[in-house]
């Protein structure tokens, strides 16, 4: 710096080391060219080398730190990205506008802001581990359920493995009077009413189950369920369901003991 600079010559080698650091950032980071512009073509091709080198190592600064960003919480990236592309579906189909608050009330309740590929994530681990993880996410449902605390715990692996979890919203029909029965449900969180023809209601909470009946005698579904608050539930499709309980033929008297009082209770309103 003491060639360029005169007043640095008799300055401290601190003063002029940083001088000389500050005119090479300034050439690195594409900012000026320090105090004066280059001198000469020899000082011309250092300057434009430094300040190549300088931007590319800013390029790749600013991609790492991008990218790292964007990993310290890519489940809600995920969640963001999947959510604007529902916005634009329902602003490309004019929806109107309760319906997609509703859309967006079950995302939030449905993903609360993250999003994660579970299936691909849990069929990616050892069975052990998949179980391990299943048994750990349903602990809740398994605890308050008593029909899962007394039964055999091969049981309840092999019918936890099985289950999907789903959301629905107050007001929601979840089976249909009528209709064929695909599903059976086990409530982890939230209140339903089970709806007859005699107009009587049955609430529903925590740790019960319904829907099984149409899954036993095939038929079609005897009542309507509809969820009165948010519902978290658990379903289990008919086909895991005969699957399940061809192992365990204990469990499916333990169904059907149910599901005949059920049977009784609602011939008994229909009868009045």
């Amino acid at each position: 710096p003491s060639a360029t600079v005169p007043h640095l010559q008799n300055d401290s080698w601190g003063k002029q080391y940083s001088h000389a650091l500050f005119k090479a950032m300034s050439h690195m980071l594409c900012i000026g060219y320090g105090q004066q512009a280059p001198e000469g073509m020899t000082d011309v091709w250092l300057t434009m080398l430094s300040m190549i080198v300088g931007a590319t190592c800013y390029a790749m600064f600013i991609g790492h730190a991008t990218a790292l960003i964007q990993s310290l919480d890519s489940s809600r990236r995920q969640y963001q990205e999947k959510y604007k592309q529902v916005e634009q579906y329902m602003s490309f189909h004019k929806l109107p506008g309760d319906t997609r608050q509703r859309i967006h009330e079950y995302y939030e309740h449905r993903y609360q802001g993250k999003m994660f590929d579970e299936e691909n994530i849990l069929g990616e681990l050892s069975e052990p581990l998949k179980e391990e993880i299943i048994n750990f996410n349903c602990r809740n449902l398994v605890a308050n359920m008593p029909l899962f605390a007394n039964a055999d715990p091969n049981f309840v692996t092999a019918m936890l493995t099985k289950l999907r979890f789903e959301v629905f919203q107050p007001g929601d029909f979840i089976i249909r009077e009528g209709t064929v029965g695909k599903k059976m449900y086990f409530i982890q969180h939230g209140v339903v009413s089970i709806l007859t023809k005699g107009n009587k209601e049955t609430k529903l909470s925590d740790g019960s189950y319904f829907g099984e009946i149409c899954l036993l005698t095939r038929g079609r579904r005897t009542a309507s369920v509809r969820a009165d608050t948010y519902c978290r539930l658990y379903s289990l499709a008919v086909d895991n369901f005969n699957e399940v309980l061809e192992e365990y033929p204990m469990m499916r008297r333990a169904f059907e003991t149910v599901a005949m009082d059920r049977l009784d209770r609602i011939g008994e309103e229909w009868a009045q």
